[in-house]
């Protein structure tokens, strides 16, 4: 077993780890409250659509279009769903499928997770962050500085180097509407990872569409936006 940190840093690593604790309560919190509002429906049916709760899935573009929520595919980690958004905290987005399967969201990039064969309970990005301007990246990299908290193997405050550049337009398939996307690659490098995330964003907007995302150590998460979350709608 590792030695128990002491001082300092026994604090931060109880001040990490807190902080995926919280999100996997957040969505017990969000359970009872959903009995008193709509999203509570839509929950029942997402369940439904887990590899294990129900017949394997397979988006629908005129089920999606009819529903008033946010809806995301997720496939990875033990997880194949169609999940909805459950909450938005200040740009915090909880995406769930049950009680058990929750996904954490900022902007697009994975932020944590709860429910899955591997976890991470906190993705941070240190200093500038270059996906607050991602059209401005070209095919020269640009540095991303990252820190990951894995409870698996009491690994905290893991720094992991990334460089992130345009790799080009590429066409992508969502539901049947075929949409011209920029790929971007994020080359990550650090103690026991070498992985390497792609996002497919608008060049317009530069909302990301679709990605794969690394969520432990030879661990990735593929996700396609079905419906995007519009602010003030469910």
């Amino acid at each position: 077993m590792p030695a128990a940190p002491t001082g300092g840093t026994q604090a931060a690593s109880r001040h990490r780890a807190g902080r995926g604790t919280w999100r996997a309560a957040a969505l017990l919190l969000l359970l009872p409250l959903a009995g008193c509002s709509s999203v509570s429906h839509t929950g029942v049916e997402t369940v439904r659509l887990l590899i294990g709760g129900g017949p394997d899935i397979t988006p629908d573009a005129r089920t999606v279009a009819a529903s008033p929520y946010a809806r995301m595919q997720v496939e990875g980690g033990g997880l194949r769903a169609v999940m909805v958004l459950g909450n938005d905290d200040a740009g915090l987005q909880s995406w769930y499928g049950d009680v058990r399967h929750v996904v954490f969201l900022r902007d697009g990039l994975l932020a944590g997770t709860a429910g899955l064969t591997e976890n991470v309970d906190d993705i941070r990005i240190e200093g500038d962050n270059p996906f607050e301007h991602l059209l401005q990246v070209g095919e020269q990299p640009v540095p991303v500085s990252r820190s990951y908290d894995w409870r698996d193997g009491y690994r905290y405050g893991v720094a992991v180097s990334g460089s992130l550049s345009r790799r080009g337009n590429e066409t992508v398939d969502i539901l049947g509407t075929s949409r011209e996307l920029i790929r971007f690659e994020e080359v990550l490098r650090g103690p026991g990872v070498h992985a390497k995330n792609e996002y497919w964003a608008d060049p317009q907007t530069g909302f990301i569409w679709k990605s794969r995302q690394m969520v432990a150590p030879d661990k990735m998460l593929d996700f396609l936006v079905l419906k995007p979350y519009r602010p003030g709608t469910p």
